[in-house]
């Protein structure tokens, strides 16, 4: 499915889903925008549960930078939410919902691209979602200057 790529300064996403995904991502913002290392980042995501999603939902999630793959890991998507006391707890029901959740950026982020690749699976093997971020960490802190 084509699906629009929503570009911010520095970051952009896509959902690589289809509409019949348990999950429907709206948006996603990120503060401060662009993203900058050593700094607190809070990101914003409005979605729809378009059904209950219960334990045992997981989601594997590729790191790379540029061509090097960083992360290839599989998340329990309830443990996850649970070990960071999110504000949505497993079993999700259907409606909508805005979650916010901050994050420390480790000031060590090189000045590279990254790009993460997350595709989320239900308890019972079916599509959660499908979500493409990418993040530039090379743009110039100082663009008003011209360094």
């Amino acid at each position: 499915m084509n699906q629009p790529v929503h570009t911010m300064e520095g970051w952009s996403w896509s959902d690589c889903g289809s509409p019949t995904d348990a999950i429907q991502l709206k948006s996603i913002s990120l503060y401060p925008d662009p993203p900058k290392p050593g700094q607190d980042l809070t990101v914003t995501v409005v979605g729809t549960a378009q059904e209950r999603v219960e334990d045992g939902a997981y989601a594997n999630v590729v790191v790379k930078l540029g061509l090097i793959r960083l992360l290839s890991k599989r998340f329990d998507v309830c443990e996850e939410a649970r070990n960071a006391n999110a504000t949505i707890q497993c079993p999700v029901e259907q409606g909508d919902y805005t979650v916010v959740e901050t994050v420390a950026l480790p000031k060590e982020i090189p000045q590279a691209k990254f790009t993460v690749a997350v595709e989320g699976y239900t308890k019972d093997e079916e599509d959660l979602l499908c979500l493409d971020l990418k993040v530039d960490f090379m743009k110039n802190p100082f663009p008003r200057f011209g360094w």
